[in-house]
Protein backbone atom coordinates (compact mmCIF):
# COMPACT_ATOMS: atom_id res chain seq x y z
CA UNK A 1 0.00 0.00 0.00
CA UNK A 2 2.58 2.71 1.37
CA UNK A 3 4.40 1.80 -2.52
CA UNK A 4 1.29 2.56 -4.43
CA UNK A 5 0.13 5.48 -2.51
CA UNK A 6 4.34 6.80 -3.74
CA UNK A 7 4.19 5.56 -7.14
CA UNK A 8 0.55 7.63 -7.25
CA UNK A 9 1.95 10.68 -6.15
CA UNK A 10 5.31 10.65 -8.71
CA UNK A 11 2.65 10.46 -11.02
CA UNK A 12 0.45 13.07 -10.28
CA UNK A 13 3.92 15.53 -9.97
CA UNK A 14 4.98 14.30 -13.56
CA UNK A 15 1.87 14.86 -15.15
CA UNK A 16 1.44 18.54 -13.35
CA UNK A 17 5.44 18.89 -14.39
CA UNK A 18 4.63 18.42 -18.26
CA UNK A 19 2.09 21.51 -18.00
CA UNK A 20 2.57 24.90 -17.10
CA UNK A 21 3.05 26.29 -13.54
CA UNK A 22 -0.76 27.77 -13.72
CA UNK A 23 -3.54 26.69 -16.20
CA UNK A 24 -7.30 28.25 -15.80
CA UNK A 25 -9.67 26.85 -17.92
CA UNK A 26 -14.03 27.05 -17.63
CA UNK A 27 -15.29 23.74 -16.24
CA UNK A 28 -18.74 22.51 -15.46
CA UNK A 29 -21.27 23.16 -12.51
CA UNK A 30 -22.26 19.80 -12.98
CA UNK A 31 -18.91 18.55 -11.64
CA UNK A 32 -17.21 18.17 -7.90
CA UNK A 33 -13.49 18.93 -9.32
CA UNK A 34 -10.89 16.77 -7.30
CA UNK A 35 -8.53 18.52 -5.09
CA UNK A 36 -5.76 15.99 -6.16
CA UNK A 37 -6.36 15.16 -9.46
CA UNK A 38 -5.58 17.45 -12.79
CA UNK A 39 -9.11 18.81 -13.76
CA UNK A 40 -10.97 16.66 -17.15
CA UNK A 41 -11.89 19.73 -18.56
CA UNK A 42 -12.26 20.71 -22.48
CA UNK A 43 -10.16 23.48 -23.24
CA UNK A 44 -12.24 26.81 -22.79
CA UNK A 45 -11.69 30.37 -22.63
CA UNK A 46 -15.67 31.28 -22.88
CA UNK A 47 -18.30 30.57 -20.32
CA UNK A 48 -21.37 31.00 -22.24
CA UNK A 49 -24.81 31.47 -20.58
CA UNK A 50 -28.95 32.07 -21.01
CA UNK A 51 -30.70 33.41 -18.51
CA UNK A 52 -34.40 35.44 -18.26
CA UNK A 53 -34.12 39.10 -16.75
CA UNK A 54 -34.25 38.16 -13.04
CA UNK A 55 -32.75 35.23 -12.96
CA UNK A 56 -29.20 33.83 -11.36
CA UNK A 57 -27.04 31.49 -13.10
CA UNK A 58 -24.18 29.97 -12.33
CA UNK A 59 -20.63 29.03 -14.13
CA UNK A 60 -17.34 27.11 -13.13
CA UNK A 61 -13.75 27.85 -13.51
CA UNK A 62 -11.31 25.33 -12.15
CA UNK A 63 -7.63 26.39 -11.81
CA UNK A 64 -4.75 23.95 -11.60
CA UNK A 65 -0.88 24.61 -10.93
CA UNK A 66 2.42 22.77 -10.33
CA UNK A 67 3.98 25.28 -7.96
CA UNK A 68 2.06 26.92 -4.88
CA UNK A 69 0.08 29.80 -5.71
CA UNK A 70 0.24 33.10 -3.04
CA UNK A 71 -2.61 35.78 -2.24
CA UNK A 72 -5.05 34.21 -5.21
CA UNK A 73 -7.94 36.93 -6.11
CA UNK A 74 -11.01 36.50 -8.39
CA UNK A 75 -12.31 39.89 -10.23
CA UNK A 76 -15.01 40.32 -12.91
CA UNK A 77 -15.64 42.87 -15.25
CA UNK A 78 -19.03 44.56 -15.99
CA UNK A 79 -21.07 42.63 -18.80
CA UNK A 80 -22.06 45.12 -21.52
CA UNK A 81 -24.33 44.78 -24.61
CA UNK A 82 -23.47 48.34 -26.43
CA UNK A 83 -24.68 51.07 -24.19
CA UNK A 84 -26.58 48.28 -21.74
CA UNK A 85 -24.47 46.65 -19.33
CA UNK A 86 -25.07 44.02 -16.27
CA UNK A 87 -22.90 45.68 -13.59
CA UNK A 88 -20.19 43.32 -11.55
CA UNK A 89 -21.79 44.17 -8.49
CA UNK A 90 -24.45 41.48 -9.83
CA UNK A 91 -22.06 39.16 -9.80
CA UNK A 92 -20.71 36.78 -7.39
CA UNK A 93 -17.46 34.99 -7.11
CA UNK A 94 -16.17 32.61 -4.45
CA UNK A 95 -13.61 29.99 -4.07
CA UNK A 96 -15.24 26.98 -3.50
CA UNK A 97 -14.00 24.91 -1.01
CA UNK A 98 -13.12 21.47 0.40
CA UNK A 99 -15.42 19.57 3.10
CA UNK A 100 -15.02 15.91 4.71
CA UNK A 101 -18.18 13.73 3.34
CA UNK A 102 -18.80 10.08 3.29
CA UNK A 103 -21.26 7.95 1.35
CA UNK A 104 -24.45 5.87 1.43
CA UNK A 105 -24.99 2.32 3.52
CA UNK A 106 -22.86 -0.18 2.45
CA UNK A 107 -25.70 -1.46 -0.32
CA UNK A 108 -26.40 1.70 -1.49
CA UNK A 109 -29.53 2.52 -0.91
CA UNK A 110 -29.75 4.81 1.74
CA UNK A 111 -28.37 7.58 3.53
CA UNK A 112 -29.94 6.92 6.93
CA UNK A 113 -28.14 4.84 9.74
CA UNK A 114 -26.49 5.54 13.16
CA UNK A 115 -22.24 6.21 11.64
CA UNK A 116 -20.50 6.24 15.25
CA UNK A 117 -17.49 5.16 14.26
CA UNK A 118 -16.53 7.60 10.80
CA UNK A 119 -13.13 4.97 10.13
CA UNK A 120 -16.28 2.45 9.13
CA UNK A 121 -16.83 4.74 5.91
CA UNK A 122 -15.32 5.66 2.88
CA UNK A 123 -14.40 9.38 3.46
CA UNK A 124 -12.83 11.93 1.13
CA UNK A 125 -12.77 15.93 0.57
CA UNK A 126 -15.40 16.98 -1.49
CA UNK A 127 -15.92 20.20 -3.41
CA UNK A 128 -18.54 21.63 -1.98
CA UNK A 129 -18.59 25.39 0.21
CA UNK A 130 -18.34 28.53 -1.19
CA UNK A 131 -16.15 30.67 0.98
CA UNK A 132 -16.25 34.08 1.37
CA UNK A 133 -12.46 34.92 1.11
CA UNK A 134 -11.24 37.18 -1.04
CA UNK A 135 -7.36 35.81 -0.91
CA UNK A 136 -6.18 32.10 -1.22
CA UNK A 137 -3.11 30.32 -1.03
CA UNK A 138 -3.46 27.54 -3.36
CA UNK A 139 -1.24 24.31 -2.68
CA UNK A 140 1.68 22.91 -5.29
CA UNK A 141 0.01 20.34 -7.06
CA UNK A 142 -3.82 20.64 -6.55
CA UNK A 143 -6.84 22.14 -8.39
CA UNK A 144 -8.87 25.16 -7.05
CA UNK A 145 -12.72 25.86 -8.31
CA UNK A 146 -13.64 28.91 -8.46
CA UNK A 147 -17.77 29.42 -8.83
CA UNK A 148 -19.38 32.13 -10.16
CA UNK A 149 -22.85 33.08 -10.33
CA UNK A 150 -24.36 35.93 -12.12
CA UNK A 151 -27.80 37.37 -10.74
CA UNK A 152 -29.25 39.24 -14.10
CA UNK A 153 -30.82 42.62 -13.60
CA UNK A 154 -35.03 42.47 -13.74
CA UNK A 155 -34.62 45.94 -15.66
CA UNK A 156 -31.66 44.31 -18.01
CA UNK A 157 -32.10 44.63 -21.73
CA UNK A 158 -32.72 41.55 -23.54
CA UNK A 159 -29.36 40.59 -25.55
CA UNK A 160 -26.06 39.30 -25.42
CA UNK A 161 -23.75 40.40 -22.89
CA UNK A 162 -19.79 40.10 -22.43
CA UNK A 163 -17.38 40.78 -19.80
CA UNK A 164 -14.12 38.80 -18.66
CA UNK A 165 -13.32 36.78 -14.89
CA UNK A 166 -9.72 37.56 -13.89
CA UNK A 167 -7.70 35.39 -11.64
CA UNK A 168 -4.27 36.83 -10.42
CA UNK A 169 -1.83 36.03 -7.46
CA UNK A 170 1.38 37.13 -5.75
CA UNK A 171 3.50 34.91 -7.78
CA UNK A 172 2.60 34.56 -11.52
CA UNK A 173 0.16 37.01 -14.45
CA UNK A 174 -3.09 36.94 -14.43
CA UNK A 175 -5.12 34.87 -16.18
CA UNK A 176 -8.42 35.65 -17.63
CA UNK A 177 -11.62 33.97 -18.87
CA UNK A 178 -14.35 35.33 -21.03
CA UNK A 179 -17.65 35.32 -20.39
CA UNK A 180 -20.79 35.70 -22.87
CA UNK A 181 -24.65 36.20 -21.24
CA UNK A 182 -27.22 35.45 -23.90
CA UNK A 183 -30.30 37.80 -21.76
CA UNK A 184 -33.91 36.50 -23.25
CA UNK A 185 -36.51 38.68 -23.57
CA UNK A 186 -38.58 37.52 -20.56
CA UNK A 187 -38.58 38.33 -16.88
CA UNK A 188 -38.49 35.91 -13.97
CA UNK A 189 -39.95 37.37 -10.59
CA UNK A 190 -38.66 38.14 -7.48
CA UNK A 191 -38.03 35.33 -5.30
CA UNK A 192 -40.24 36.64 -2.80
CA UNK A 193 -43.08 36.55 -5.51
CA UNK A 194 -42.07 33.04 -6.65
CA UNK A 195 -44.98 30.09 -6.57
CA UNK A 196 -43.15 27.80 -6.08
CA UNK A 197 -43.49 26.46 -2.07
CA UNK A 198 -40.04 26.30 -0.11
CA UNK A 199 -39.75 25.15 3.13
CA UNK A 200 -35.85 24.30 4.54
CA UNK A 201 -36.40 24.11 8.34
CA UNK A 202 -33.89 26.60 9.70
CA UNK A 203 -32.22 26.31 13.55
CA UNK A 204 -31.11 28.97 15.62
CA UNK A 205 -29.73 27.58 18.12
CA UNK A 206 -27.24 25.75 15.54
CA UNK A 207 -26.26 29.50 14.64
CA UNK A 208 -25.91 30.54 18.72
CA UNK A 209 -23.59 28.01 19.21
CA UNK A 210 -20.87 28.13 16.33
CA UNK A 211 -21.40 31.98 16.57
CA UNK A 212 -20.51 31.62 20.51
CA UNK A 213 -23.51 34.26 21.47
CA UNK A 214 -25.81 34.29 23.77
CA UNK A 215 -29.19 32.50 22.74
CA UNK A 216 -31.51 35.36 21.35
CA UNK A 217 -29.14 38.14 22.22
CA UNK A 218 -28.67 41.13 19.71
CA UNK A 219 -25.21 39.48 18.36
CA UNK A 220 -27.80 35.83 17.62
CA UNK A 221 -30.23 38.24 15.59
CA UNK A 222 -26.60 39.74 13.60
CA UNK A 223 -25.23 36.30 13.22
CA UNK A 224 -28.33 34.70 11.92
CA UNK A 225 -29.51 37.92 9.61
CA UNK A 226 -27.40 37.18 6.66
CA UNK A 227 -27.54 33.49 6.93
CA UNK A 228 -31.87 34.06 6.68
CA UNK A 229 -31.38 36.28 4.31
CA UNK A 230 -30.09 33.78 1.74
CA UNK A 231 -32.74 31.80 2.22
CA UNK A 232 -35.19 34.53 2.12
CA UNK A 233 -33.14 34.89 -1.51
CA UNK A 234 -33.75 31.01 -2.39
CA UNK A 235 -37.70 32.00 -1.95
CA UNK A 236 -38.29 30.41 1.43
CA UNK A 237 -42.01 30.78 2.40
CA UNK A 238 -41.84 29.43 6.40
CA UNK A 239 -40.54 30.24 9.79
CA UNK A 240 -39.29 27.23 11.58
CA UNK A 241 -40.23 27.44 15.08
CA UNK A 242 -40.28 24.45 17.72
CA UNK A 243 -43.02 25.01 20.62
CA UNK A 244 -41.85 22.43 22.47
CA UNK A 245 -38.22 21.29 24.17
CA UNK A 246 -36.51 18.52 21.79
CA UNK A 247 -39.49 18.15 19.53
CA UNK A 248 -37.05 15.70 17.32
CA UNK A 249 -35.37 14.35 20.34
CA UNK A 250 -32.34 16.39 19.98
CA UNK A 251 -31.63 14.55 16.92
CA UNK A 252 -29.27 17.32 15.95
CA UNK A 253 -26.11 18.39 17.32
CA UNK A 254 -27.63 21.44 18.32
CA UNK A 255 -31.11 20.38 19.63
CA UNK A 256 -33.98 22.88 19.28
CA UNK A 257 -35.74 24.23 22.90
CA UNK A 258 -38.81 25.45 22.91
CA UNK A 259 -39.50 28.97 21.69
CA UNK A 260 -42.48 29.22 24.45
CA UNK A 261 -42.26 29.44 28.19
CA UNK A 262 -44.85 27.12 29.96
CA UNK A 263 -45.55 27.37 33.26
CA UNK A 264 -48.18 25.59 35.62
CA UNK A 265 -49.74 28.30 38.58
CA UNK A 266 -50.28 27.47 42.33
CA UNK A 267 -53.78 27.37 41.44
CA UNK A 268 -53.49 24.63 38.83
CA UNK A 269 -53.48 27.07 35.77
CA UNK A 270 -50.98 27.71 33.07
CA UNK A 271 -49.35 30.82 32.09
CA UNK A 272 -47.34 30.99 28.56
CA UNK A 273 -44.65 33.13 27.85
CA UNK A 274 -44.23 34.22 24.00
CA UNK A 275 -41.59 36.48 24.14
CA UNK A 276 -38.80 34.24 22.46
CA UNK A 277 -41.41 33.16 19.80
CA UNK A 278 -42.20 37.04 19.52
CA UNK A 279 -39.16 37.62 18.66
CA UNK A 280 -38.07 35.00 16.34
CA UNK A 281 -40.85 35.01 14.54
CA UNK A 282 -40.89 39.56 14.11
CA UNK A 283 -37.06 39.13 13.03
CA UNK A 284 -38.01 36.56 10.56
CA UNK A 285 -40.72 38.22 9.55
CA UNK A 286 -39.43 41.93 9.38
CA UNK A 287 -35.56 42.13 9.31
CA UNK A 288 -35.44 39.13 6.84
CA UNK A 289 -38.59 39.21 5.00
CA UNK A 290 -39.87 35.61 5.21
CA UNK A 291 -43.66 35.99 6.31
CA UNK A 292 -45.93 33.19 4.55
CA UNK A 293 -46.22 30.82 7.11
CA UNK A 294 -45.45 29.99 10.37
CA UNK A 295 -44.54 26.52 10.96
CA UNK A 296 -45.12 25.33 15.03
CA UNK A 297 -43.42 21.70 16.00
CA UNK A 298 -44.84 19.65 17.30
CA UNK A 299 -47.39 18.50 19.04
CA UNK A 300 -46.71 14.77 18.22
CA UNK A 301 -42.70 14.43 19.12
CA UNK A 302 -40.51 11.22 18.70
CA UNK A 303 -40.45 10.82 22.51
CA UNK A 304 -44.42 11.46 23.70
CA UNK A 305 -42.55 13.74 26.61
CA UNK A 306 -43.41 17.27 27.54
CA UNK A 307 -41.88 19.91 30.00
CA UNK A 308 -43.35 22.71 31.50
CA UNK A 309 -42.18 24.71 35.02
CA UNK A 310 -44.28 24.30 38.06
CA UNK A 311 -44.53 27.10 39.95
CA UNK A 312 -45.41 24.84 43.45
CA UNK A 313 -42.50 22.79 43.26
CA UNK A 314 -40.06 25.50 41.56
CA UNK A 315 -38.87 22.65 39.12
CA UNK A 316 -39.06 21.19 35.73
CA UNK A 317 -41.63 18.56 35.33
CA UNK A 318 -42.69 16.35 32.27
CA UNK A 319 -45.94 15.18 31.37
CA UNK A 320 -45.74 11.94 29.68
CA UNK A 321 -48.92 11.12 27.68
CA UNK A 322 -50.37 9.89 24.18
CA UNK A 323 -52.73 12.09 22.29
CA UNK A 324 -56.31 10.79 22.87
CA UNK A 325 -55.39 10.57 26.97
CA UNK A 326 -56.12 13.62 29.44
CA UNK A 327 -53.85 14.58 30.25
CA UNK A 328 -52.51 15.37 26.87
CA UNK A 329 -55.50 17.12 26.23
CA UNK A 330 -54.91 19.35 29.41
CA UNK A 331 -51.39 20.03 28.33
CA UNK A 332 -52.17 20.67 24.60
CA UNK A 333 -55.84 21.74 24.60
CA UNK A 334 -55.16 24.78 27.20
CA UNK A 335 -52.31 25.85 25.33
CA UNK A 336 -53.93 25.97 22.14
CA UNK A 337 -56.56 28.38 22.80
CA UNK A 338 -53.99 30.92 24.22
CA UNK A 339 -52.00 30.61 21.74
CA UNK A 340 -54.47 31.29 19.35
CA UNK A 341 -55.82 34.20 20.83
CA UNK A 342 -51.90 35.37 21.52
CA UNK A 343 -51.68 35.18 17.54
CA UNK A 344 -54.63 36.70 16.98
CA UNK A 345 -53.97 39.56 18.77
CA UNK A 346 -50.17 39.33 17.24
CA UNK A 347 -52.22 39.73 13.53
CA UNK A 348 -50.37 36.31 12.58
CA UNK A 349 -53.51 33.25 13.24
CA UNK A 350 -53.70 33.18 9.77
CA UNK A 351 -50.06 32.51 8.93
CA UNK A 352 -49.72 29.51 11.76
CA UNK A 353 -49.94 26.05 10.64
CA UNK A 354 -49.77 23.51 13.87
CA UNK A 355 -47.43 21.27 12.19
CA UNK A 356 -45.95 18.02 13.01
CA UNK A 357 -44.02 15.09 10.87
CA UNK A 358 -43.80 11.15 10.39
CA UNK A 359 -46.54 10.46 12.62
CA UNK A 360 -49.28 7.61 12.62
CA UNK A 361 -52.53 7.77 11.22
CA UNK A 362 -54.83 7.15 14.67
CA UNK A 363 -52.14 8.94 16.98
CA UNK A 364 -53.11 12.20 13.90
CA UNK A 365 -56.70 11.87 14.13
CA UNK A 366 -56.56 12.23 17.70
CA UNK A 367 -54.82 15.39 17.68
CA UNK A 368 -56.39 16.66 14.67
CA UNK A 369 -59.86 16.50 16.92
CA UNK A 370 -58.18 18.35 19.79
CA UNK A 371 -56.56 21.25 17.37
CA UNK A 372 -60.20 21.54 16.14
CA UNK A 373 -61.40 21.80 19.43
CA UNK A 374 -59.41 24.55 20.54
CA UNK A 375 -59.81 26.45 17.70
CA UNK A 376 -61.70 25.24 14.40
CA UNK A 377 -59.83 27.82 12.42
CA UNK A 378 -55.97 26.47 13.19
CA UNK A 379 -54.55 25.76 9.76
CA UNK A 380 -52.43 22.35 10.22
CA UNK A 381 -49.54 20.96 8.39
CA UNK A 382 -48.03 17.72 8.72
CA UNK A 383 -44.14 16.63 6.83
CA UNK A 384 -44.69 12.28 6.23
CA UNK A 385 -47.45 9.72 5.09
CA UNK A 386 -50.44 10.08 2.83
CA UNK A 387 -53.28 9.20 5.01
CA UNK A 388 -56.93 9.63 2.75
CA UNK A 389 -58.89 9.89 5.80
CA UNK A 390 -57.35 13.01 7.19
CA UNK A 391 -55.46 14.77 3.70
CA UNK A 392 -58.25 17.04 3.67
CA UNK A 393 -57.99 18.50 7.25
CA UNK A 394 -54.48 19.46 6.15
CA UNK A 395 -53.40 23.05 4.76
CA UNK A 396 -49.87 21.89 3.95
CA UNK A 397 -48.94 17.99 3.04
CA UNK A 398 -45.65 17.10 1.97
CA UNK A 399 -45.32 13.75 1.11
CA UNK A 400 -41.92 11.70 0.70
CA UNK A 401 -40.04 11.00 -2.91
CA UNK A 402 -41.49 8.62 -4.88
CA UNK A 403 -45.36 8.70 -3.51
CA UNK A 404 -47.99 10.67 -5.11
CA UNK A 405 -51.18 12.19 -4.63
CA UNK A 406 -54.15 10.86 -6.59
CA UNK A 407 -54.78 13.24 -9.20
CA UNK A 408 -58.67 13.94 -7.96
CA UNK A 409 -57.10 14.54 -4.63
CA UNK A 410 -54.42 16.76 -5.28
CA UNK A 411 -56.91 18.82 -7.37
CA UNK A 412 -59.27 19.67 -4.62
CA UNK A 413 -56.59 20.33 -2.63
CA UNK A 414 -55.49 23.03 -5.15
CA UNK A 415 -58.93 24.07 -5.36
CA UNK A 416 -59.11 24.58 -1.70
CA UNK A 417 -56.03 26.56 -1.41
CA UNK A 418 -54.15 23.41 0.27
CA UNK A 419 -50.97 22.81 -0.30
CA UNK A 420 -49.01 19.57 -1.67
CA UNK A 421 -45.34 19.24 -1.40
CA UNK A 422 -42.79 16.45 -2.10
CA UNK A 423 -39.57 16.09 0.80
CA UNK A 424 -36.50 14.05 0.54
CA UNK A 425 -34.01 13.25 3.56
CA UNK A 426 -31.60 10.99 4.17
CA UNK A 427 -33.68 8.06 2.95
CA UNK A 428 -33.55 8.58 -0.59
CA UNK A 429 -29.82 7.38 -2.18
CA UNK A 430 -31.08 9.87 -5.22
CA UNK A 431 -32.18 12.09 -5.88
CA UNK A 432 -30.61 14.26 -2.97
CA UNK A 433 -28.37 16.85 -1.33
CA UNK A 434 -25.60 14.81 -0.01
CA UNK A 435 -22.13 16.07 -0.21
CA UNK A 436 -21.43 13.59 -2.32
CA UNK A 437 -24.30 14.16 -4.59
CA UNK A 438 -24.18 14.60 -7.90
CA UNK A 439 -24.58 18.47 -8.02
CA UNK A 440 -27.78 17.96 -11.03
CA UNK A 441 -29.52 15.99 -8.76
CA UNK A 442 -30.23 19.45 -6.64
CA UNK A 443 -31.74 21.02 -9.73
CA UNK A 444 -33.44 17.62 -10.86
CA UNK A 445 -35.84 18.30 -7.84
CA UNK A 446 -36.95 21.87 -8.79
CA UNK A 447 -38.10 19.62 -12.37
CA UNK A 448 -39.47 16.72 -10.52
CA UNK A 449 -41.43 19.01 -8.14
CA UNK A 450 -43.26 20.05 -12.04
CA UNK A 451 -43.36 16.83 -13.18
CA UNK A 452 -45.31 15.41 -9.78
CA UNK A 453 -47.55 18.44 -9.96
CA UNK A 454 -46.52 19.23 -6.38
CA UNK A 455 -46.84 22.75 -5.15
CA UNK A 456 -42.96 22.87 -3.76
CA UNK A 457 -40.38 20.79 -2.21
CA UNK A 458 -39.34 20.62 1.66
CA UNK A 459 -36.06 19.39 3.49
CA UNK A 460 -35.97 18.89 6.77
CA UNK A 461 -32.49 21.20 7.96
CA UNK A 462 -30.85 24.02 6.23
CA UNK A 463 -28.73 25.04 8.60
CA UNK A 464 -28.71 22.31 11.61
CA UNK A 465 -24.62 22.45 11.55
CA UNK A 466 -22.40 19.81 12.39
CA UNK A 467 -19.81 20.16 15.36
CA UNK A 468 -17.45 21.61 12.47
CA UNK A 469 -19.19 21.96 9.67
CA UNK A 470 -16.33 24.46 7.77
CA UNK A 471 -13.69 21.20 7.65
CA UNK A 472 -16.81 18.32 8.42
CA UNK A 473 -20.25 17.33 6.86
CA UNK A 474 -20.38 14.02 8.58
CA UNK A 475 -22.79 13.52 11.05
CA UNK A 476 -23.10 10.23 13.69
CA UNK A 477 -27.00 9.59 12.04
CA UNK A 478 -26.89 10.47 8.39
CA UNK A 479 -24.87 10.98 5.01
CA UNK A 480 -22.41 13.67 4.98
CA UNK A 481 -24.47 17.00 4.20
CA UNK A 482 -27.36 15.98 5.25
CA UNK A 483 -27.84 18.50 8.04
CA UNK A 484 -27.47 21.69 6.40
CA UNK A 485 -27.15 23.51 2.89
CA UNK A 486 -25.53 26.42 4.19
CA UNK A 487 -22.49 27.31 5.34
CA UNK A 488 -21.79 29.47 8.69
CA UNK A 489 -21.49 33.47 8.03
CA UNK A 490 -23.85 32.91 4.99
CA UNK A 491 -21.32 30.99 3.08
CA UNK A 492 -23.28 29.04 0.00
CA UNK A 493 -22.89 25.53 -1.06
CA UNK A 494 -22.76 23.86 -4.70
CA UNK A 495 -25.89 22.29 -3.45
CA UNK A 496 -28.08 25.09 -2.50
CA UNK A 497 -27.13 27.09 -5.98
CA UNK A 498 -28.26 24.28 -7.93
CA UNK A 499 -31.11 23.48 -5.68
CA UNK A 500 -32.42 27.46 -6.51
CA UNK A 501 -32.26 26.80 -10.73
CA UNK A 502 -34.24 24.13 -10.50
CA UNK A 503 -36.44 26.33 -8.21
CA UNK A 504 -36.60 29.45 -11.08
CA UNK A 505 -36.60 26.18 -14.08
CA UNK A 506 -39.95 25.49 -12.08
CA UNK A 507 -41.02 29.14 -12.14
CA UNK A 508 -40.20 29.77 -15.92
CA UNK A 509 -42.04 26.39 -16.81
CA UNK A 510 -45.17 28.02 -15.12
CA UNK A 511 -44.70 31.48 -16.86
CA UNK A 512 -44.35 29.89 -20.31
CA UNK A 513 -47.16 27.45 -19.87
CA UNK A 514 -49.24 30.47 -19.01
CA UNK A 515 -48.26 32.31 -21.91
CA UNK A 516 -48.90 29.52 -24.08
CA UNK A 517 -51.91 28.41 -23.19
CA UNK A 518 -53.37 32.54 -23.71
CA UNK A 519 -51.70 32.57 -27.10
CA UNK A 520 -52.36 29.02 -27.94
CA UNK A 521 -49.42 28.12 -28.93
CA UNK A 522 -49.86 24.69 -28.50
CA UNK A 523 -46.94 22.94 -30.71
CA UNK A 524 -44.68 24.80 -28.08
CA UNK A 525 -46.58 24.02 -24.65
CA UNK A 526 -46.38 20.45 -25.93
CA UNK A 527 -42.91 20.47 -26.49
CA UNK A 528 -42.12 21.81 -22.48
CA UNK A 529 -44.74 19.45 -21.25
CA UNK A 530 -42.80 16.60 -23.12
CA UNK A 531 -39.36 18.09 -21.47
CA UNK A 532 -41.00 18.16 -17.92
CA UNK A 533 -43.04 14.81 -18.05
CA UNK A 534 -39.18 13.28 -17.81
CA UNK A 535 -38.94 14.05 -14.38
CA UNK A 536 -40.83 11.10 -13.07
CA UNK A 537 -39.45 9.06 -9.48
CA UNK A 538 -38.56 5.99 -11.78
CA UNK A 539 -36.89 7.90 -14.19
CA UNK A 540 -33.29 9.00 -11.79
CA UNK A 541 -29.97 6.80 -11.90
CA UNK A 542 -26.69 7.41 -10.20
CA UNK A 543 -25.44 9.29 -13.15
CA UNK A 544 -28.29 10.67 -15.32
CA UNK A 545 -29.62 13.92 -13.57
CA UNK A 546 -26.73 16.18 -15.42
CA UNK A 547 -27.78 15.17 -18.72
CA UNK A 548 -31.24 15.04 -17.79
CA UNK A 549 -31.02 18.55 -16.44
CA UNK A 550 -29.29 20.34 -19.42
CA UNK A 551 -31.12 18.70 -21.96
CA UNK A 552 -34.68 20.11 -20.62
CA UNK A 553 -33.13 23.21 -20.11
CA UNK A 554 -32.08 23.78 -23.11
CA UNK A 555 -35.39 23.44 -24.66
CA UNK A 556 -37.03 25.78 -21.89
CA UNK A 557 -34.19 28.18 -22.62
CA UNK A 558 -35.23 27.87 -26.57
CA UNK A 559 -38.78 27.81 -26.79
Amino acid sequence: MKYALLFCSILLFAQFTTAQSVQLNWGSTDIRYNQEEIPKVTPAIRWTGTAWKGERVNGQAVLWTEAGVSDLTVSVSDLKNGANIIPASAIETNFVRYVMTDELSKDGTTGCGHRPDPSEWDSSLVADMLDNVKLLDVKARSTQPIWMNVWVPSDAKAGKYKGTLTISGKDFSARQLQIELNVLNHTLPAPKDWVFHLDLWQNPYAVARYCQVPLWSKEHFNAMRPIMKRLAEAGQKGITCSIMHKPWAGQTYDHFDSMIGRMKMLNGTWAYDYTVFDKWVEFMMNDVGIDKYIYCYTMIPWALRFDYYDQATASIRFVEAKPGEAAYEEYWGTFLKDFAKHLRKKGWFEKVTIAMDERGEEAMKETIKLIRKADPAYKISVAGYYHESIQSELHDLTIGFGHSFPAEVREARRKAGQISNVYTCCAEPRPNTFTFSPPAEASWLGWHAMAGDYDGYLRWAYNSWTEDPLNDSRFRTWAGGDCYLVYPDSRSSIRLERLIEGIQDYEKIRLLRKEFNSKGATSKLKKLNDAVSAFSAESITPDNAADMVNRARKILNSI
